[in-house]
C-alpha cells in the first residue's frame, strides 16, 4: 500500500477546541501544536480550523470525503474567504463528489499535477498565516478506526513555503521547494531529511508507520538498534513487511503491529528520537516509508525539536506499542 487506503483517525484533542476556533495555536510561544487522532473522540478540531478563515484557505488533500468539510469549505467561500482546492487527480472515485461540488460552488478546485505518481499530501494553511500538517486524510468514515496526527504550524517561514509550493503545485508549475525552518518535501529530500532524525538518535527511537519498504530508511533503523539505541516500531499489516521486520528485530529493535481487521489502523507516519532529553526531535507528516512516497509522490512533513509536540505523540505512540502485537 502507498497509504492510499486512507484509514483515516478520529479528530481529537477537546482541550484546544476552543483555541483552534481562533486559528491560535496553544503552544503559542512556540508556533506549533501538535494532535493525536484519538478512537473515542469526535472533536472538530479541523473543521473548527477551517471556520476560523477569514481571508483565505488554500487544501491540498489526497483523499477528501468528508461532507463537512466540503459544506464548511463552500460556506467559508460564500463568506467572502477566497478558498483554493488541490485534489490528488489519481483518486477520483474518492474525490469526485467533492470536486464537483467544490467546483459548482465557484471554488477554484484542481486535479493535481501528473509530475508526481500521487500528491499524497495532506495541508490546509488559513489567512496565509497557519498551516496545518496531517499525517491522515478527510475521509469520515475511517476517523473512528485509526491513529494519525495533526500539527499546526505558525512559523512564518514554514508557512510561506508551503504556500509557495501550493501555487506551483495549483499550476502544475515546477519548483524546488524551501524547507522553510522545519519541513521536509517529497520528492526533493524527504528521505535525506528522514535520515537525520533517524541517525541523530543517541538513546531512543520509536518509530510509527503505515508502510515499511524503503531500504534506506529502513537499514538506518537497523544501525542504529545495532549500535545500542533502544528501537520501538508500530506497524500496520507487519506480515508485508516481514523481511525489513527481520532485519530490525535482529538488530535489536521491537516491533508491534496491528491489522486493519482488529478495528484499529495504523496509518501514522511520525519518529520520535531521543523522548525526554535535550536532543529530542520529533517528525511527522504525509511521506511513508516506501520508495515510491520519498521518491516520486509530492509529500509534506516537519521536523521539530518542540517539548509539547514530543509528547503528544510519544504518548499516543506509547499507548499503540502496548496495544500492539508482537510481529
Amino acid at each position: 500500500m502507498f497509504g492510499i487506503t486512507a484509514r483515516r483517525a478520529a479528530l481529537a484533542l477537546t482541550a484546544c477546541a476552543a483555541t483552534l476556533a481562533t486559528a491560535v495555536p496553544a503552544h503559542a510561544t512556540t508556533g506549533y501544536n501538535a494532535f493525536a487522532f484519538d478512537l473515542s473522540s469526535s472533536e472538530p478540531t479541523i473543521y473548527n480550523f477551517i471556520n476560523s478563515a477569514t481571508k483565505t484557505l488554500d487544501m491540498t488533500m489526497y483523499e477528501l470525503s468528508d461532507t463537512t468539510v466540503v459544506n464548511d469549505l463552500i460556506q467559508r467561500q460564500q463568506a467572502g474567504v477566497q478558498v483554493r482546492v488541490i485534489l490528488d487527480g489519481t483518486r477520483t472515485t474518492v474525490n469526485n463528489s467533492a470536486y464537483n461540488a467544490l467546483n459548482a460552488a465557484g471554488i477554484p478546485v484542481v486535479w493535481s499535477s501528473s509530475a508526481y505518481t500521487f500528491t499524497h499530501q495532506k495541508t490546509i494553511t488559513v489567512d496565509g498565516s497557519t498551516s496545518l500538517i496531517l499525517t491522515g486524510n478527510l475521509t469520515a468514515k475511517y476517523y473512528s478506526t485509526s491513529r494519525d496526527y495533526g500539527l499546526f504550524d505558525t512559523d512564518a517561514n514554514d508557512v510561506n513555503a508551503i504556500e509557495q509550493v501550493f501555487n506551483a503545485d495549483f499550476t502544475s508549475t515546477s519548483i524546488t521547494p524551501s524547507d522553510g525552518d522545519n519541513l521536509l518535501w517529497s520528492p526533493t529530500d524527504s528521505r535525506d531529511r528522514l535520515l537525520s532524525i533517524i541517525n541523530g538518535a543517541t538513546t531512543t527511537l520509536d518509530v510509527e508507520e503505515e508502510e515499511f519498504g524503503d531500504p534506506a530508511v529502513v537499514d538506518a533503523i537497523a544501525a542504529q538498534a545495532q549500535k545500542g539505541v533502544t528501537v520501538r516500531v508500530v506497524l500496520e499489516h507487519p506480515s508485508s513487511y516481514s523481511s525489513q521486520i527481520s532485519e530490525v528485530e535482529n538488530a535489536g529493535a521491537t516491533v508491534m503491529g496491528y491489522s486493519s481487521s482488529t478495528g484499529f489502523y495504523v496509518h501514522a507516519k511520525a519518529v520520535v528520537a531521543d523522548y525526554g532529553l535535550p536532543t529530542a526531535a520529533v517528525e511527522l507528516g504525509s511521506m511513508n516509508v516506501s520508495t515510491n512516497s520519498l521518491d516520486n509522490n509530492r509529500e509534506l512533513g516537519i521536523i521539530l525539536n518542540d517539548t509539547g509536540v514530543e509528547s503528544v505523540v510519544e504518548n499516543a505512540f506509547t499507548s499503540d506499542y502496548n496495544g500492539g502485537t508482537a510481529a
